[in-house]
């Protein structure tokens, strides 16, 4: 479908209405704006899709804007790592921006806000605030600061600049509406005391904004024609609005006056969306750090394998929507799946190896294959080595096999991907009992294909030289949480008690083709029959290390089934 025949979602009405209507001067300005106190999950990316897609897609722009006006939490690490999420999802920006670019200016409006009676100094403790902002069912109070004089307002909000008082002795609140159903609106905090180390200005502030109030001033000055939030600041947008709309005379900001809209966040099955749940996670152990590939974060995604295509292409299918849904993970799967059936060139690789001797190929006999790296011709050819020893997936036998067993088993014959036929005639057992060796033997005139005489195989199995595959460390990641919804739990119930024992397994005796010895970090392939894999930054030459991306089929369809 042609991107003229999609019909629009309710963002693009909205700005292609303000275009017709000339409100922006044909202007689109979008902005993504993280806090750099965590790395990005899989929710950002959706985020980073729809802001940059919407600047591309109208010829206007998206700035990235990191709200860093809470120095106890925030970190460059976190910036950098933001930045190179946003390129590796193949996003650029028209600037980079920072809160704290701005703080001599909102410092200076918030001013004139206590000066046009519109702010004051609050004395009163966090939670004598909660408990005068009253509830939904209660209507708030007033602050016995609100009606302090504007010039005593002025000197107490300088000092407080200066540094002279101490962290909760006093805030900055708007004054506003105490009475309001709108508990946003109910003298919401605009600053108050950190002394606190910033990771850009260090110690040049102990006086921070609130996001709050930070937001649409940042949005004004930058000449932001539609700022984009998630759904859960919509009941913040009338104090969007009023923080912008005091600046009546024009002295700080253009007209015409940023507008907020909001989007359903994206909710995901058997994740969790939340940077502090995620940090939590990383700081318990229960990952391995922020790039873990069982986490949600765009760097896990990257390293389990997952490609920018397959993130954009899952955004596109979620959509926009105005409204919370919980989304299947499966759609983000079956995602990466799509993807890398087109790209990702074909191997063999045996997980859990079983030794195979073809007892009438002599010692030393060796015979070349041409194999296909792909269905697709383009990705051409590779040569692969057929000798006496060989291993295959321990799964592909059984001793005593199931009605409609394809596989090897004792007197059977089965295909070698590539190879030939071959038919299991001895079965050798360790003093345990445990199956260590299968002999064989092998039809020479079957060599590259099927028996000449037309017998029919159904099984095919894939295989590996044992004089030549190379050892490899295999990770077969899972979902991190047997839990649709983590976060549902019973009251007082802990969000971890659904981890996935089973979220990791670790292979280190897996043999692979020889082409995969010096597999580089990030290279994918559909290993045959398995999955599609991904080398991991640990890989050394010669010693691979693979993560699984994800199955060729989506096996905990399977398991819901029979629960």
């Amino acid at each position: 479908m042609s991107d003229a025949s999609k019909s629009l979602n309710f963002l693009e009405e909205l700005i292609e209405a303000d275009l017709a209507s000339g409100t922006h001067g044909g202007r689109v300005l979008t902005r993504f704006p993280p806090e750099p106190n965590g790395y990005l999950h899989i929710g950002h990316a959706k985020s980073i899709c729809l802001n940059f897609g919407l600047g591309l897609k109208y010829g206007g722009g998206t700035n990235l804007r990191f709200d860093d006006t809470n120095p106890t939490k925030e970190e460059q690490e976190y910036v950098d790592a933001i930045e190179a999420d946003v390129r590796w999802l193949g996003f650029d920006w028209k600037a980079v921006l920072f809160a704290s670019d701005y703080f001599q200016t909102m410092y200076d409006y918030a001013e004139f806000l206590i000066t046009r009676g519109k702010a004051y100094v609050c004395d009163l403790t966090e939670a004598e605030i909660r408990d005068y902002r009253g509830n939904f069912h209660v209507p708030g109070k007033d602050s016995p600061y609100r009606d302090r004089p504007v010039e005593e307002n002025l000197d107490f909000f300088r000092r407080m600049k200066a540094g002279e008082f101490p962290e909760g002795a006093k805030v900055l609140r708007a004054k506003i509406d105490m009475q309001s159903g709108n508990m946003n609106l109910r003298d919401p905090l605009l600053y108050r005391i950190r002394h606190a180390e910033h990771h850009r200005t260090g110690a040049a502030w102990c006086l921070y904004p609130m996001y709050d109030y930070a937001h649409p001033v940042e949005d004004a000055l930058e000449g932001v024609t539609h700022s984009i939030c998630t759904l859960e600041f919509e009941d913040h947008r009338p104090l969007y609005d009023w923080v912008l709309e005091q600046d009546v005379e024009e002295q700080f900001f253009k007209r015409p006056l940023p507008k907020q809209f909001e989007f359903a966040r994206l909710n995901l099955t058997y994740t969790v969306m939340s940077k502090r749940r995620l940090l939590e996670l990383v700081k318990e152990g229960h990952v391995k750090g922020w790039d873990d590939p069982r986490m949600s974060t765009i760097s896990g995604l990257r390293r389990r394998g997952y490609t920018p295509a397959a993130v954009r292409a899952f955004a596109e299918k979620v959509g926009v929507a105005r409204r919370a849904a919980l989304s299947e993970v499966a759609l983000l799967e079956g995602a990466i799946r799509e993807d890398l059936e087109k790209a990702a060139p074909r191997r063999m690789a045996v997980l859990r190896p079983l030794k195979v001797t073809i007892t009438n190929l002599a010692e030393g006999e060796a015979h070349e294959l041409t194999l296909a790296n792909h269905p697709d011709e383009g990705f051409g050819t590779r040569q692969v080595t057929f000798t006496r020893d060989l291993y295959i997936e321990r799964d592909d036998f059984e001793e005593v096999p199931p009605k409609k067993w394809f596989r090897l088993a004792p007197g059977a014959e089965v295909r070698l991907k590539g190879a030939c036929l071959i038919r299991c005639e001895e079965v050798v057992k360790d003093a345990s009992g445990q199956v260590v060796e299968l002999r064989c033997t092998w039809d020479p005139a079957s060599l590259g294909g099927d028996a000449p005489d037309g017998r029919k195989v159904k099984g095919t199995l894939h295989w590996v030289s044992a004089v030549h595959a190379v050892n490899a460390e295999v990770r077969l990641y899972d979902r991190l949480f047997t839990a649709e919804d983590p976060m549902d739990t019973p009251e007082g119930g802990d969000w971890r008690a659904s981890l996935n024992p089973a979220s990791l397994e670790v292979l280190t005796e897996a043999r692979l083709e020889p082409s995969l010895a010096d597999a580089k970090p990030g290279d994918r392939f559909q290993f045959e029959r398995l999955g599609y894999f991904c080398a991991d930054p640990d890989s050394k030459p010669g010693a691979p290390v693979f993560n699984r991306t994800v199955a060729l089929k989506d096996s905990w369809v399977k398991a819901e089934a029979k629960g």
